[in-house]
């Protein structure tokens, strides 16, 4: 009987993500034999430090503050550190040394993947990074692999569970936007500094990755318009409510061509109002979905865990069994598809609906003046609703108008806008949101 091969791994970092991945690599180390053809033996753990409590009891001896070293001798490494620096080099020294490299860090594959694809097809390696979008949900490969065949032409996702668990709270709760996000605090679903969450710099480096499968381009953190949620506050999130719409911090990719006939992929992440009926809008808490439409499989959803310690390393781990059964089978490595330059349009080509929210003086031929200047613009109104408000002290009455715009382009809604701003019957604009959906 042939003796089973062993694989050495090589696990950088020990948070919540990482303690789980070599818990299941040292627990579940023969039915991982059993799938991969070679043993996976866990070679080390690099740590800053060795003696820092951690969730899981793993072997002492395990833990090392020499990741160099720990790179060189493994086939298969984990990068599980976040962050651009070590990481970026200590993932290129494995790439060059040969190993195939897992990793979960989507800010460095966002900011320099091309580097990272570059290096694993020079080295005839692989680069997997599932666990960099979405937690458990296994989306990467199905658009790399299921979807090859076809065309994608948008993909909507909610890729931060935190963003998604605050706006939620706010919908079912009536809660402003700073209690949500102490809730999300309390229970660990935000950190104590939020800002890369509720400023949208997590789902943007995820946007950037989703489309640079979906369209076989190479998109960077820089192609990605970015809005957060800070801004969205309870009366927003009543009035969609009073609409029939649901706010969520969406990343969306997909493909337009832009008002001179050029073809190319808008990448955006900010808040928009989805109709209560869309499959996106019953995601709720901290979960994570990722919906596809292509030309021939037309729409998809994947929903599940979006983040936390086990749904991760469970994504980490079909990375890396994968990445072995190359090993033991041979072949070479798999990293991306880019097969052409499709450029990134800026956030003025996009397509789509606006929410609008204007605070007006009650008084005759203030709907006719708005809807003459949306009509100037070429920006239909597709619903539009009035509120009486009157003040008991001053016996004075206002009005709020709520409208959603048919599909145009941003340019043109944003222009629209602006013209809005400039009309003496307008008290002020007090919101504006996109749509989706509708």
């Amino acid at each position: 009987m042939t003796e089973m091969r062993t694989l050495k791994v090589a696990l950088l970092g020990c948070g919540n993500v990482g303690a789980q991945v070599a818990r299941i690599l040292i627990e579940d180390a023969d039915a991982l034999a059993a799938r991969t053809g070679a043993r996976l033996e866990l070679g080390g753990i690099a740590v800053r430090n060795v003696n820092a409590p951690r969730d899981v009891d793993l072997p002492q001896e395990l833990f090392t503050t020499d990741a160099d070293t720990l790179v060189k001798d493994a086939d298969l490494v984990i990068e599980l550190m976040g962050g651009i620096e070590p990481a970026r080099t200590l993932i290129l020294s494995a790439l060059r040394n040969g190993a195939c490299v897992v990793t979960g860090n989507k800010a460095l594959l966002a900011q320099d993947g091309p580097t990272l694809y570059e290096e694993a097809d020079k080295a005839g390696v692989q680069l997997s990074y599932e666990a960099a979008v979405a937690g458990a949900i296994p989306i990467l490969r199905p658009i790399r692999d299921s979807l090859s065949g076809d065309r994608i032409t948008r993909v909507l996702g909610i890729v931060n569970g935190t963003t998604n668990f605050i706006l939620d709270q706010m919908d079912s709760t009536g809660a402003q936007f700073a209690d949500a996000l102490a809730e999300a605090q309390r229970l660990g679903y935000a950190e104590a500094d939020p800002t890369a969450d509720v400023e949208g710099h997590d789902a943007a480096a995820k946007a950037a990755i989703l489309a640079s499968l979906s369209f076989h381009t190479r998109f960077a953190l820089e192609n990605v318009h970015c809005e957060g949620i800070t801004k969205v506050s309870a009366a927003d999130i009543a009035a969609a409510k009073d609409a029939g719409f649901v706010i969520k911090l969406l990343a969306i990719a997909e493909k337009l061509t832009d008002a001179e006939g050029k073809e190319g992929v808008s990448v955006r992440v900010h808040p928009t109002l989805l109709p209560r009926e869309h499959p996106l809008a019953a995601v709720r808490g901290a979960f994570n979905a990722v919906f596809v439409e292509a030309e021939n499989a037309g729409e998809l959803m994947f929903y599940g865990q979006g983040a936390g310690g086990t749904p991760t390393a469970s994504a980490v781990l079909g990375d890396l069994v994968s990445a072995a059964r190359r090993l033991v089978l041979g072949g070479p490595g798999r990293t991306e598809t880019t097969t052409g330059h499709v450029p990134a349009l800026p956030i003025d080509a996009a397509v789509t609906s606006y929410y609008i929210g204007l605070d007006v003086a009650d008084q005759p031929g203030v709907l006719a003046r708005i809807a003459q200047l949306f009509a100037e613009h070429g920006v239909s109104i597709e619903i539009m609703r009035q509120t009486i408000h009157r003040d008991a002290e001053s016996k004075t009455e206002s009005a709020e108008l709520r409208i959603v715009t048919h599909r145009a382009s941003e340019a043109a809604l944003a222009a629209t806008v602006e013209a809005v701003k400039g009309l003496d019957v307008i008290n002020s604009v007090t919101s504006v949101l996109r749509v989706e959906g509708v």
